[in-house]
C-alpha cells in the first residue's frame, strides 16, 4: 500500500469503526533517538478516536479493537500506539 502509516492506519480504523472524531498523532519527533525509533519518522503514535461502536466495551475492550483493526501495523510496523478511544457522549 503506497502512502504513510498514518493514512494507512486512518483507512483502517474508519473503515472498521466509521467514527465520528479520529485524530492520529505522529509522535515519532519526540522519541528520536531513545528505543523504538528506527529512523523513519514513523515510528510512535496517538490515536484519538470516537465511535459508536465502543458504546458496549470498556477501556481495554476498546483498545483492543483498535489493535485488533490495526492488524500488522502495532509491534511490526510501529513500535508504539497510545490509544485514546470513547464513544460520543
Amino acid at each position: 500500500m503506497s502512502g504513510t502509516i498514518a493514512e494507512e492506519m486512518q483507512q483502517r480504523l474508519e473503515k472498521a469503526f466509521e467514527p465520528s472524531r479520529l485524530e492520529i498523532i505522529n509522535d515519532s519527533a519526540s522519541h528520536a533517538g531513545h528505543s523504538g525509533d528506527d529512523g523513519s519518522g514513523e515510528s510512535h503514535f496517538t490515536i484519538v478516536i470516537e465511535a459508536d461502536a465502543f458504546a458496549p466495551m470498556n477501556r481495554l475492550s476498546r483498545q483492543r479493537a483498535v489493535i485488533a483493526a490495526l492488524g500488522d501495523i502495532v509491534g511490526e510496523r510501529v513500535h508504539a500506539v497510545a490509544i485514546k478511544a470513547s464513544a460520543p457522549a
